[in-house]
């Protein structure tokens, strides 16, 4: 198939430079209804944002246009089918747990998955088993689980009716996920992964090899993460004997919106020729300039670089003694904006797009050198003993948990009391603590000293206490 082509798009494009006439929604009307602040920003944009009309097809039930979007995606990604998602890798991830788990079906799940995995796992009403990752040293971070643990995990509960995963992780790190969907085919279960960024691995051998090509049943891909697609654009893959395709397509109508976004739909069109279309050239360009970056971040002695297997993933682990918050905060100032700020760590993402502003990013790590000197931080936080237990459930199934009573305690009464709702620092959006475990002195202690650092936690009331179970 001939990748260069965006028919989503070329007929968006043609269909705006005829000029219609609106008398359909939505409201904008091609974007001529807009104050006179916002017109010159939003004009264009909207004059592309369109509905069902037409020959512009429509996204739940696809025979014209987007159908061919969606197969030039399946035919570069190598799926049986790729569909197109407007409300992000959430909705994939739903969908894929909705389409392969039902009420007290057994799923083993990675214990450090974003919020989305856990959110899924709920509405099914599935009976969760997580399992632990290993903590590197290396890195000072969770990563991932071991194949033992998934090949005991996999031993006691046979039964189970997936396993999810995720690949890479946040920074970028991989794992021996190919043994691991060997094991769990080797029990006709099918293997989940939310791989959200990972959308490049398709490009070339410079990258990782895509949990699509390890075998994996269903991946999920933000493609506006690390490709030129708009926020909200993913893909869901489907690539297996074991999973219902037409499942899939029926909870990702249920969960998506029903006036789905033609912008978001054309830029996963854009994303995927511009993914197909890389040449070695492209790709030799933007890997010099990684090499740059990395060489002007390492000009520091109050950070090393973490190389992960993703050369556009950046980690700046800031050591002992300096305070990263205040590393953060000074990037900023000098117009640097990271991905993801830890207690420890700072995440750069470099992405396709070679980098050009080479002075201003010398500029700012001196800068931030000479501003770190006489700010140190000698508090440190104990994450080796968060995850003890290689294995471990709910200690109320969901359904059990949403028929109880529910009260607010401080941190430390809630000890020992099973938790009412996640708490989730975001980014990365991974829970420390999940809705239906058991609180202990652990997590509240490093619930506790993210909060002193300044780490942004997704609850709205989280100086008050946690909600628990009465």
């Amino acid at each position: 198939m001939n990748q260069e082509k965006m028919p989503l798009f070329e007929k968006m494009n043609q269909f705006q430079q005829q000029q219609p006439i609106s008398f359909h929604v939505p409201g904008h009307k091609n974007g001529n209804i807009l104050p006179s602040a916002a017109k010159q920003m939003y004009e264009n944009i909207l004059s592309l944002d369109v509905t069902e009309l037409p020959g512009l097809d429509d996204l739940h039930a696809p025979q014209g246009v987007i159908a061919e979007a969606e197969s030039l995606a399946a035919s570069y990604f190598r799926t049986d089918h790729t569909f197109f998602l407007v409300n992000g890798t959430t909705a994939g991830n739903l969908a894929m747990i909705l389409a392969t788990c039902q009420a007290n079906d057994k799923v083993i799940v990675q214990r450090n998955s974003h919020k989305s995995i856990m959110h899924g796992l709920e509405l099914s009403g599935a009976r969760p088993i997580f399992i632990s990752p290993i903590f590197d040293k290396a890195v000072d971070r969770y990563t991932t689980p071991s194949v033992e643990t998934i090949e005991q995990a996999l031993k006691v509960h046979p039964d189970a009716k997936a396993v999810l995963l995720t690949y890479p992780d946040y920074y970028g790190e991989t794992y021996n996920l190919g043994d691991m969907i060997q094991v769990a085919h080797s029990y006709q279960i099918p293997v989940l992964v939310d791989e959200a960024h990972g959308v490049h691995f398709s490009i070339s051998d410079l990258f990782p090899p895509s949990s699509i090509e390890l075998g994996a049943d269903i991946v999920v891909q933000s493609a506006h993460k690390m490709a030129p697609a708009m926020t909200m654009g993913s893909f869901l893959h489907v690539n297996s004997t074991l999973v219902s395709q037409e499942r899939v397509a029926y909870y990702l109508q249920m969960i998506q919106s029903s006036s789905p976004s033609y912008p978001i739909m054309a830029s996963l069109d854009i994303a995927r020729a511009y993914l197909a279309t890389r040449t070695k050239e492209d790709l030799d360009y933007v890997m010099d300039s990684v090499t740059r970056v990395k060489n002007i971040f390492q000009k520091s002695q109050h950070w090393k670089v973490i190389h992960s297997a993703d050369p556009l993933k950046l980690t700046l682990h800031i050591k002992d003694g300096v305070s990263c918050e205040d590393a953060a905060h000074f990037f900023e100032q000098e117009g640097i904006h990271p991905e993801l700020v830890t207690h420890n760590q700072i995440l750069f993402i470099h992405g396709l797009a070679p980098f050009d502003k080479v002075k201003q990013l010398e500029n700012a790590v001196k800068s931030v050198n000479d501003q770190l000197k006489n700010r140190l931080d000698h508090d440190t936080i104990e994450l080796s003993n968060l995850f003890i237990k290689p294995m471990q459930e709910l200690a109320l199934s969901y359904h059990t948990i949403n028929k109880h009573e529910i009260v607010q305690k401080s941190f430390y009464e809630a000890i020992g009391d099973i938790a009412a709702e996640a708490v989730i620092p975001y980014p990365p959006g991974i829970p420390i603590i999940l809705k239906g475990e058991v609180i202990t002195h652990e997590q509240i202690g490093f619930l506790e000293q993210l909060i002193d650092k300044g780490i942004t936690i997704q609850h709205r009331d989280i100086n008050n206490g946690l909600r628990v179970l009465k």
